[in-house]
């Protein structure tokens, strides 16, 4: 299987992944964000070990996606391929051309997942393009569509099983609806959490709150 990080900003979690996998060092975590590190702010596949697409750029990454779903359909593997995009992409009228292309090529080794925990850089999702309900528009242009709460991880996986295992004759996509800062309740009230700053003194109170909200 592929995964194609469109949201390039989401990188340091993909790169925590990429060391269990043991793809990665733990230790060159230290150098994140810095000059010449292999672990920039937003992913870029120059540099990092791993990393599928450089997605700075939003509004690409489904794209590329169609094109190598439909290369390994060609090649008749049996791999799936997995693109994370946001909210702020279904603005993007390259998004909408890849939806339409995923469709016209009978593309169900595809699955799309798309973050929708309406912030931007400047305000609201909603206040900007994606109005309405995104399930059904997505339906509406013969994608196999799923919604469901993308903090609940049980339902996340139970998601991924469907959109793997039906039998729909095209592309899949879940949509999750997340609450960014989820498990820290005085960073989750925040107005504004696109760009998340923690204060020096509450990365303590931080990490205990998510302790506690850890599963035993």
């Amino acid at each position: 299987d592929r995964f194609y990080l469109s949201i390039g900003h989401y990188a340091i979690a993909l790169y925590s992944v990429l060391m269990e996998a043991g793809i990665l060092p733990e230790d060159e975590l230290e150098t994140y964000g810095m000059d010449d590190s292999r672990m920039p702010m937003s992913g870029m596949a120059s540099y990092t070990p791993g990393m599928e697409i450089t997605g700075g750029s939003l509004g690409h990454g489904l794209g590329i996606a169609v094109g190598a779903a439909l290369g390994l359909k060609r090649k008749e593997s049996p791999a799936f391929v997995y693109n994370l995009m946001s909210d702020g992409e279904l603005g993007e009228g390259s998004t909408w051309e890849a939806v339409m292309s995923a469709v016209q090529w009978k593309l169900d080794n595809l699955i799309c997942l798309v973050d929708f925990n309406n912030q931007q850089a400047d305000g609201p999702t909603r206040a900007a393009l994606a109005q309405g309900d995104e399930e059904k528009k997505w339906a509406a242009f013969g994608w196999h569509a799923q919604r469901v709460d993308g903090n609940d991880l049980d339902a996340v996986v139970t998601a991924f099983d469907e959109a793997r295992n039906t039998d729909h004759a095209g592309p899949r996509v879940i949509i999750f609806d997340t609450r960014m800062c989820k498990g820290v309740d005085f960073l989750e009230s925040r107005e504004i959490t696109h760009f998340v700053r923690v204060e020096a003194d509450e990365w303590s109170k931080a990490l205990a709150k998510l302790e506690e909200g850890k599963p035993q």
